[in-house]
């Protein structure tokens, strides 16, 4: 891969993150506090994300890969999100809003396999090639945090509206990538290509049914960080609140760097059950941490997002990519996204709306009792994987 492509696929990751990062942090505090949305329904709008990504594996599989070039879909589907995200900043009543934003979901999520896929077409080496170009996706997160936080807009409609016109921008940027045309242009794909279902076989296996399971009951009380953290850090009084949970994509960096260390130390199992410790830390430092002397612990609690995600979701994805056989690595890998990402986070983001629904003072939430809901479910996931998950196979890091 030249120079120029490499430059051309970072600012490509940095805009795409950049554009999700923006709107996404600060919503629910914008949904609470000025439109005065329930609980619930902020919990429904985090969710048509995972709603979008159970139907995006069609769009990508069945149409994308078949019939347009990737990067003019890229430019297509981001400019269609540039109208739907800012109408959705429009919008007042809770109807008009889910709708626009679903629509805009629907658009964004399939960007996602397909920015991922261009970048690979690209690169001889994607296995070292692409984490370099990937993490300009992670600095662009952490740069829309910033610029929200420090502007202070959490509490306006500016966030989506600027992740419009950002995603306008990306949607121009995309004309100007390397021409990547359809990849199976003349290959017939079939819904059970596109959702993995070839994967279910691997499920005979007791270790990665239990892997399967772990993964979407424990990505259920992931969506109470990510629907309803900044409402409540704004809520305690914390100041500039989306800048400091970019934090959190800083250890991201820092943790997937380490991780190869840790591999050698811990095994598969031995991270996936550190990723699972870090989620109920995470809960318990925000149930007892306070913008006083507790500050410390929602610090504490922001900054464990590293291991969170990269302990769990990634080790999960090399975990998935050792036990699947060659012909079924993209299926499994398919069948993981749809399950966590899309029926894990759906649920998680119904039910932590729900149960900040039922934790409503006079003059705000009872925190304490919400994070709490999270940390022992985590907690009972965690004990479940460590009594039922065996490890039947090699880290990546212990091979020879």
């Amino acid at each position: 891969m030249s120079s120029a492509v490499r430059i051309k696929l970072s600012i490509l990751m940095f805009l795409q993150f950049f554009v999700w990062g923006a709107w996404s942090v600060p919503l629910g505090t914008y949904l609470g506090e000025v439109l005065g949305f329930q609980g619930q329904e902020i919990g429904l709008a985090f969710g048509t994300t995972a709603v979008a990504a159970m139907i995006s594996p069609f769009f990508v599989g069945m149409v994308a890969d078949r019939y347009f070039a990737s990067e003019k879909l890229l430019a297509a589907l981001h400019g269609l999100g540039a109208v739907t995200l800012f109408l959705a900043s429009l919008q007042h009543a809770f109807p008009a809003f889910y709708g626009a934003l679903l629509a805009y979901a629907v658009c964004y999520m399939p960007t996602l396999a397909l920015s991922n896929s261009l970048s690979f077409h690209q690169m001889r080496e994607p296995a070292r090639e692409f984490p370099s170009v990937r993490v300009l996706g992670t600095i662009g997160w952490i740069v829309a945090g910033l610029v929200v936080g420090f502007l202070r807009l959490e509490d306006t409609a500016r966030p989506m509206q600027i992740a419009a016109g950002a995603s306008l921008i990306l949607s121009l940027y995309c004309l100007l990538l390397p021409h990547t045309p359809p990849t199976k242009a003349a290959v017939r794909v079939t819904a059970r290509d596109v959702l993995g279902l070839d994967a279910l076989r691997l499920l005979r296996e007791p270790s990665f049914a239990v892997f399967v399971a772990g993964s979407l009951l424990v990505c259920i009380p992931l969506q109470f960080y990510y629907a309803f953290a900044n409402p409540f850090l704004n809520e305690i009084g914390v100041v500039n609140a989306a800048g400091k949970m970019t934090l959190g994509q800083m250890s991201e960096i820092a943790f997937m760097l380490m991780m190869p260390v840790f591999f050698r130390r811990l095994g598969v199992k031995g991270m996936l059950l550190v990723g699972m410790v870090a989620w109920v830390t995470r809960y318990l430092l925000f149930a007892w941490g306070d913008n006083g002397a507790g500050v410390w612990m929602l610090y504490g609690g922001i900054l464990v997002h590293g291991i969170c995600y990269d302990f769990f979701f990634v080790t999960g994805q090399i975990y998935v990519d050792e036990k699947a056989p060659p012909d079924l690595r993209a299926a499994a890998q398919g069948l993981i996204a749809f399950v966590t990402l899309g029926v894990g986070m759906f649920i998680g983001s119904w039910l932590s709306g729900l149960i900040v629904d039922l934790y409503v003072e006079v003059d705000g939430h009872v925190w304490q009792n919400i994070w709490l809901v999270p940390a022992v479910w985590a907690s009972a996931v965690l004990v479940l994987f460590a009594v039922a998950f065996k490890e039947t196979t090699s880290s990546p890091a212990t091979r020879a």
